[in-house]
């Protein structure tokens, strides 16, 4: 679907229109939103809009990394919108000129959709322009960014908590699953931060330089977040490496116990072994209270061998 408002002007939108019939229009600038866009839409791009192979070809191949690329007479741009269902990344491209701005989406994008609304809402679009529209829906996609990272934080409370006392195997399986999907936002997160940087360090985007102190907003949220990432992800390492420590320390207590007890059975199972054999001239077999002898030997081994083992720590 092809969307376009054309901002006259007298800053008044005017919207339900086509592209041939932008070519007729006195206008101040235009948005043109290709959303969700079939094939012959997609055609638009350089039939209608002339725009470079190149760049028509990232829109058709998604999933690019965020980037900017310069063009005689306008700036490409790729971002990564977030889905909060999969963690998938929804990828919005913009063509900016001089009076216009296209964005292209394979899949709806809420903050498209918001900030088109914002604008056929206003009645007056005197401080709008390419740029601030560009800068809106930037906005929003970051800001989107911070519920998913603050859901991923508390759940990594929870996990190190454990108030629920869930077992070790159960809270582990957890814990793989949000570092797997705090590095599927660090790999989002941090090409858009990217991107930022580069546009704010180019001498090309004149408009941009104009509105830097809203742009250095956005990237100081996209520092925020790259931080916030790699302290769960060190937090997530820790519960691990902590929850992997006891494990093996409650292994080893019970090992220890084990082998007490294996050695403490090992001298009464030797006499045991001993007197067990079927030699008729044992000596000890004749003595009325040779039994009771022996039982008390092994008690008094088992007694010594115990305490032995205490006083050492290892009981």
């Amino acid at each position: 679907m092809i969307q376009v408002i054309a901002i006259t002007k007298e800053n008044k939108t005017i919207s339900g229109i086509t592209i041939e019939q932008l070519k007729e229009m006195d206008y101040k600038w235009f948005w043109i939103d290709f959303n969700q866009p079939e094939e012959h839409e997609i055609r638009e791009l350089d039939k209608a809009l002339r725009f470079h192979p190149l760049a028509i070809e990232d829109c058709i191949h998604s999933l690019q990394r965020p980037k900017l690329d310069y063009y005689d007479s306008y700036t490409f741009y790729v971002t990564h919108a977030i889905m909060k269902e999969d963690l998938g990344r929804n990828e919005i491209n913009f063509f900016i000129g001089k009076d216009y701005i296209v964005s292209f989406h394979h899949q709806d994008a809420k903050e498209v959709n918001a900030v088109w609304n914002r604008v056929l809402s206003l009645e007056n679009l005197e401080k709008w322009d390419e740029y601030r529209c560009f800068y809106e829906i930037l906005d929003k996609i970051v800001d989107n960014y911070f519920p998913i990272v603050y859901e991923l934080e508390d759940a990594l409370n929870e996990i190190e908590e454990n108030d629920e006392e869930k077992p070790m195997d159960e809270l582990l399986d957890r814990l793989f699953d949000i570092r797997h999907q705090l590095l599927a936002l660090r790999h989002t997160i941090n090409p858009v931060r990217d991107l930022l940087y580069r546009m704010l360090n180019s001498h090309h985007l004149s408009l941009v330089l104009d509105r830097r102190e809203y742009f250095v907003d956005i990237y100081d949220h996209l520092l925020k977040l790259s931080e916030m990432v790699s302290s769960n992800r060190e937090i997530a390492n820790d519960i691990r490496d902590n929850y992997i420590s006891i494990n093996s320390h409650q292994q080893n207590q019970v090992i220890q116990v084990l082998t007490v007890i294996t050695s403490i059975f090992a001298p009464l199972t030797f006499i045991a072994g001993i007197y067990g054999m079927n030699f008729q001239r044992m000596p000890e077999l004749m003595w009325d209270y040779g039994y009771f002898i022996v039982l008390g030997l092994m008690g008094v081994i088992a007694v010594l061998m115990f305490i032995w083992f205490k006083r050492k720590g290892w009981f």
